[in-house]
């Protein structure tokens, strides 16, 4: 019998390439959806509200695997208070719900895997490269990512093996950081943001499924490992690549960091700030990047 990996987050741009990668690897898939779904061939949809701390607990208990994929998009709309506040609880309360139909069955599932971001070590520039020993920042983003590791720590608490997968920015067809740039790369109008000598720890969508896919497969995967390429791309490094994979030489002076700030407010930290972060942990574990050039990564996505 296939075993099962339940999937939250799984109708997003992660999930959706994860859940084709599992199917593909033998695995049958629940996906934690807000609204009703019909199944489909290796597919189940379970309802769940976490705003109501509402699920159906079935499928928490069918799952062998739980990946840990949700939470509101970070750069979507403006920092507000409330928004802050959203963008925490939809991560730390969702976690929690899935924690305490575990607990409540005494059900123990072969391992939890949560998303986390290199925000973990915050909006800061810096040379030092960060690994998984680097202590966390203190700013919105660093706090955001420990009190996301923190509810998956919970379910560690409970006695089942945990991995958290600190993502960097994510290159994909479909969706991504590239599904907003694109629209003005392509024309030929892209530039450097501010400095333009902030890193941009970067990782293409199918090498980010392969760790999750490896972090269910490898019972040696324990705790946070970093998702990401470390070959020093910066954003000015970035966006060249980008005009080149359209045809063109960048020739627009950067974006002032004013101007970003005035039109993101205290959301214009991600596009401004970046480190270096290392992935060496879970290289050693054997597994290999498919997509570790970046002029490579990106034409892959623009195909």
């Amino acid at each position: 019998m296939k075993k099962n990996v339940l999937i939250t987050g799984g109708t997003g741009f992660i999930g959706k390439k994860l859940t084709k990668l599992l199917l593909d690897s033998d695995y049958s898939v629940s996906i934690l959806t807000r609204n009703s779904k019909l199944n489909t061939e290796g597919i189940s949809y379970y309802v769940w509200d976490v705003a109501s701390q509402k699920i159906d607990e079935a499928a928490v208990l069918n799952a062998d695997f739980i990946i840990h994929l949700a939470g509101e998009n970070i750069a979507a709309k403006r920092w507000t208070d409330k928004r802050k506040q959203e963008i925490v609880e939809s991560r730390t309360q969702s976690a929690q719900l899935i924690g305490s139909v575990l607990k409540k069955h005494n059900k123990k599932v072969e391992a939890f895997v949560s998303a986390s971001g290199i925000g973990y070590y915050g909006a800061i520039n810096g040379q030092g490269i960060c690994t998984e020993n680097t202590l966390p920042a203190n700013d919105f983003i660093g706090s955001v990512c420990q009190e996301w590791e923190k509810s998956a720590d919970l379910i560690s608490n409970l006695g089942i093996r945990t991995v958290k997968i600190r993502t960097g920015l994510v290159l994909g067809k479909e969706d991504g950081i590239l599904n907003k740039l694109n629209p003005l790369f392509k024309r030929g109008l892209g530039s450097a943001l501010g400095s333009g000598k902030q890193y941009m720890p970067w990782i293409h969508v199918y090498d980010l499924c392969m760790i999750y896919l490896e972090a269910i497969k490898n019972n040696k995967m324990v705790g946070a490992y970093n998702a990401t390429i470390n070959d020093s791309t910066t954003n000015s490094k970035f966006s060249k690549t980008l005009s080149n994979a359209f045809g063109f030489k960048m020739w627009l002076p950067k974006v002032p960091a004013f101007l970003i700030r005035l039109g993101m407010g205290e959301m214009a930290c991600i596009v401004l700030t970046g480190r270096r972060v290392s992935s060496d942990k879970v290289k050693s574990l054997g597994f290999r990047f498919k997509f570790k050039n970046l002029t490579a990564a990106i034409k892959d996505c623009l195909k």
